[in-house]
């Protein structure tokens, strides 16, 4: 059985509608509705609700939050998907790889992913590039990667391209087919 840790840290991926407000936030996780609707014959998944924030919210005291967990939560787990918002997703990213390429770093991979529109919106990408990461995990050498749009991305050298609304590789990563 294989042994996946999610953490959820928040960002569009689990943005919901407040028609008080008229707005989308973070203000419930809609991860498990997501999970619950995927079939995962062999995966046992634990899940850990770290935060739910923007990302543009983020500090670096969050960063830091989020790759202890990871590192906490590498002995127990074959692998590990981080739900991240897009808009900071490289930066944790850069963090976790800095960690990861340590000699005494665990030997499981690490995948960042999240969407560029809300799970709870009829055009989403959301439930997409949650499958792919988890199934990445599965697939991926040790190290760290973003996962979404049917790419998978080793960091270093990650970073998110507004314009086209994915990620992309620099020289300094690769990209992996998954």
């Amino acid at each position: 059985m294989f042994q996946l840790l999610i953490i959820s840290t928040g960002g569009t991926i689990e943005k919901t509608y407040c028609e008080l407000a008229g707005t989308m936030a973070n203000h419930v996780s809609v991860l498990d509705v997501m999970l619950a609707s995927l079939q995962l014959p062999g995966v046992h998944v634990n899940r850990l609700a770290l935060m739910n924030k923007d990302s543009l919210a983020m500090t670096a005291v969050d960063h830091e939050r989020i790759v202890a967990a990871a590192v906490a939560g590498a002995s127990d787990h074959d692998g590990i998907v981080i739900v991240h918002g897009t808009d900071r997703l490289a930066v944790t990213g850069e963090a976790l790889h800095k960690r990861w390429a340590e000699p005494s770093a665990p030997q499981i991979p690490v995948v960042l992913t999240g969407a560029m529109r809300p799970y709870e919106l009829r055009t989403t990408d959301a439930l997409q590039n949650l499958t792919e990461a988890i199934m990445a995990t599965q697939l991926l050498p040790s190290g760290v990667y973003a996962v979404l749009h049917g790419q998978a991305l080793r960091f270093p050298g990650v970073s998110k391209d507004a314009d086209r609304g994915t990620f992309v590789a620099s020289v300094n990563s690769r990209e992996c087919s998954t």
